[in-house]
């Protein structure tokens, strides 16, 4: 709503002497001084609103500020509403990790990808002289992406990042709408193989 108040100047904060007037139902009412189109708002029950302001001279509308901000913040919100955020959720693991662990990460990163449907970055941290052996890293993530290969894509190839090693894993988007044309398919055949 803050960003509709700056957006218009309304009423008296409107500066400049002389405004082109447009009325309620969208009808040219000409140009008039600044204080007879605010009466005439006044004397209307609604408000005086700069809509054109770089025009000359500037153009002012008369209607309802709290009714336009009123349906501003509900298109805002209904719009927010449709976006469907995925954030970046990170797993990191070590080179030598050991296999109860790395199950445990796995059921973390299946439940991270398929539960909230996040993207995931998978990380290999390497220490000291591990980052020679980028092979056990390599490893790490392979496996990873075996046993979540039904339920994941690969969005970002295994690469280095510093002395990390990292992939970003994605949901398979789910394929409802495909699975119920089949089935609604053999139940118009069945009906039709009934009929005759």
């Amino acid at each position: 709503m803050k960003s509709i108040a700056r957006q218009y100047r309304v009423n008296e904060r409107i500066q400049t002497p002389r405004v082109r007037v447009i009325g309620e139902n969208s009808e040219q009412l000409g140009v008039m001084t600044r204080d007879q189109a605010l009466q005439m708002a006044r004397e209307n029950d609604v408000d005086l609103v700069e809509v054109a302001p770089n025009a000359d001279p500037p153009v002012c509308r008369l209607l309802d500020y709290g009714k336009l901000r009123y349906l501003y913040a509900k298109r805002e919100k209904e719009s927010k509403k449709g976006q469907k955020s995925t954030e970046l959720r990170e797993v990191r693991f070590r080179p030598n990790i050991g296999v109860h662990d790395l199950d445990a990460k796995i059921r973390k990163v299946r439940e991270l990808i398929v539960e909230d449907g996040a993207k995931v970055k998978i990380t290999v941290r390497f220490r000291g002289r591990e980052a020679v052996h980028q092979q056990l890293g390599l490893s790490v993530l392979k496996k990873v992406a075996d046993e979540l290969k039904d339920d994941v894509r690969l969005e970002k190839a295994p690469a280095m990042e510093g002395r990390s090693l990292a992939m970003t894993l994605l949901p398979v988007p789910k394929r409802t709408e495909r699975a119920e044309k089949p089935e609604k398919k053999a139940e118009e055949e069945d009906l039709a193989d009934a009929k005759t």
